[in-house]
Formats: structure tokens, C-alpha cells, sequence
């Protein structure tokens, strides 16, 4: 089950406006998915419960008789909304699960720093490290009269993290979420320059959301042991005990050498 996180510590950031986006583009896949909201503002809940009936399906989390989260039964795919402030055992229980995280980051220099720090302390994670868990940062409300693109991919190459695509500040995203939609609901004429934008991260996303399968194994075909015929598929001790009975005949043989009395054959306990 791929597990997608969006992870900030900084508040207003964006993440619930991009996680409810990359549920919304799975769920025009045909994939049965879930947005998970664990932040405690709940605004990806909230979404949910406007999101008209009609439209591609994205499940929210069950809560099982223990008053436990769960995934409903029959998802395939998970997207993570998660609050700010993560950090230290938070932070790593998400990765442990989390097949990727993406950082929506802002392009003032406030939400650059707060974005580096979680950066390092996620560079620091065992499954981050060994690659196990992909990280990827993404441009969130820039204004395309500034230069807040160049300073976002900037400070990515400095921070060491792969910068997947920039979205532009625009009233699309407002009017959307307020009526429970996204960009990919609504007619692609009405969101031309905002869908192009998201090309570069959908490309990014598509082999975490679809692995590829595991190669088979070839496995090389056992053989049957073949039984020895000379001991007539006799136990050991029968065995031992035709050989002392050899050995005691060559006596009998007018005292010739014991190799010579060996060339008797035994098969199936016979000689000859």
C-alpha cells in the first residue's frame, strides 16, 4: 500500500491544500484512496465533508470500537496530511510507514528556514538515508512577478532535496477547497496554466503511487537423489554387515588377497 506524506512543520504552508490535491488526482486514477488528516486543525476532514457524492471517491479515516484510526477496508492508497510542529519520534513513526514525503514550502525566508531544519532531521532517518523513503520539496503560493521560484530552487540545491515543481499563488485553489473540489474536478479549460504545473510533480509521484512489481526469481529445478545400486538400496548396518561377510569369504577363497576377493559384486544382497 503506497503511503504518500505531507510533511511541514511550519503552519500555513500548504500541505493541506496539496495532500487533498494528490488524493483527488488517485482518486481520477480509479485507485480506491484515503486521505488521512492527522493534523488537529482536521481542514482535509473538513474538505471531505463538502466534497459532493459524485464525484471520484476518497475515503477519510474509520475509527474501530477502541476509538482507533484505521484505514477502511479495500484502500490501496494513502495520502498523510500532518500537522505542524513534527518532530523527533512523530516525525519518524511517519517515515517508518511512509513510502514518500513531500514538503509544500513558501518562498519567505521564515518558511525556508523552518523547511531546511525538518530537511536535516529527516536526512538523519534510516529508511530517508537507504532511500527506502523518497523526500521531494514543492513551491507553494508564488507569485510569478517575483523571483520566489528561483529563490525556492535556489535554496533546494542548497538544503539537498529535489525541488518537483512550483505552484503559482491563484484564486483557482481557493474557490476549489471551498466547495470541496480541486483542480483536477473541475474542467481543464478553467485550470490550464495551474494543471501544466502540476505535470512535473504527477511524474514525479507516478512510480510511488504505482510500483513496479517485484522481479520473479528463477529458481533452478531440484533433482532426485539417485540411490547407489551397488548397495541395493540396503540399509548402512546390512550394508557393514555384507562387508565383514566379504571380507571372512576371501579366507575361504584359498587365502587370495582381499582386493582380489573384492571384485565380487553385490546386487541386491546377491552375489555371483
Amino acid at each position: 500500500m503506497p503511503v504518500i506524506a505531507v510533511v511541514n512543520r511550519k503552519g500555513g504552508s500548504g500541505k493541506s491544500t496539496f495532500a487533498a490535491h494528490v488524493a483527488s488526482w488517485c482518486a481520477h486514477q480509479g485507485l480506491a484512496v484515503m486521505l488521512g488528516d492527522i493534523d488537529r486543525q482536521q481542514s482535509s476532514r473538513g474538505w471531505l465533508r463538502r466534497r459532493d457524492a459524485s464525484l471520484p471517491a476518497i475515503a477519510p479515516w474509520v475509527i474501530d470500537q477502541k476509538n482507533v484510526l484505521r484505514v477502511p477496508t479495500g484502500i490501496t492508497h494513502v495520502v498523510l496530511d500532518t500537522p505542524g510542529g513534527l518532530h523527533g519520534f512523530e516525525l519518524s513513526r511517519i517515515v517508518m510507514f511512509a513510502d514518500a514525503i513531500v514538503m509544500p514550502v513558501c518562498p519567505s525566508v521564515f518558511d525556508r528556514e523552518s523547511a531546511a531544519a525538518c530537511l536535516a532531521e529527516l536526512h538523519t532517518l534510516p529508511r530517508v538515508a537507504k532511500g527506502q523513503c523518497k523526500v521531494a520539496a514543492v513551491g507553494m503560493r508564488v507569485d510569478n512577478r517575483t523571483s520566489g521560484a528561483d529563490t525556492l530552487r535556489a535554496w533546494a540545491k542548497e538544503a539537498n532535496v529535489e525541488m518537483i515543481g512550483v505552484l503559482r499563488e491563484t484564486q483557482n485553489y481557493v474557490r476549489c477547497l471551498e466547495r470541496g473540489l480541486t483542480l483536477f474536478d473541475v474542467p481543464k479549460d478553467k485550470a490550464t496554466i495551474d494543471l501544466g504545473q502540476w505535470e512535473s510533480i504527477l511524474q514525479w509521484l507516478q512510480p510511488v503511487m504505482n510500483p513496479a512489481p517485484a522481479p520473479e526469481v528463477k529458481r533452478e529445478p531440484i533433482l532426485p537423489v539417485r540411490k547407489p545400486s551397488v548397495l541395493g538400496a540396503r540399509p548402512l548396518h546390512e550394508t557393514h554387515r555384507n562387508s565383514v561377510l566379504t571380507e571372512s569369504r576371501s579366507t575361504i577363497l584359498g587365502g587370495k588377497p582381499l582386493n582380489e576377493a573384492g571384485r565380487l559384486a553385490v546386487v541386491g544382497g546377491t552375489q555371483r
